[in-house]
């Protein structure tokens, strides 16, 4: 499972080529918005998402038929970013079943900074 790849496709809004990284009956959880979608629903989802997209595949961890990974994606035009931490699970080479939590980057909140606690994991990038 070329799981670069497969994340290439989907930041790129390939339908096509993402189509070909899945088993027919897999499906798609969004825990984050309680959604649930087949195969066609989420290349509908991510191919009709407005604006065009990039990202970096920051981890991948691999356990067994399970393959996690966490991406920071961002829009090609403007600002602002997110990370999704995937888990992908994976059968006879295809996906089966991709568990996603979706959050938008962002500073800590205003009650923590007060409290001096805490600091970034890396430095912010200007966007």
């Amino acid at each position: 499972m070329d799981i670069r790849g497969f994340w290439r496709a989907v930041l790129d809004q390939e339908g096509d080529a993402m189509r070909g990284y899945f088993a027919p009956e897999a499906v798609v959880n969004w825990h984050c918005t309680n959604e649930s979608f087949t195969i066609e629903e989420f290349i509908r989802a991510n191919c009709d998402y407005p604006g065009r997209w990039d990202g970096e595949i920051e981890r991948i961890e691999r356990a067994g038929d399970l393959v996690i990974t966490v991406t920071r994606v961002f829009p090609k035009e403007g600002a602002g970013s997110f990370h999704a931490v995937s888990f992908i699970r994976v059968e006879d080479g295809r996906i089966r079943a991709v568990d996603e939590y979706w959050a938008d980057d962002g500073e800590a909140p205003q009650w923590r900074r007060e409290m001096g606690i805490g600091g970034p994991i890396r430095p912010r990038s200007i966007e």
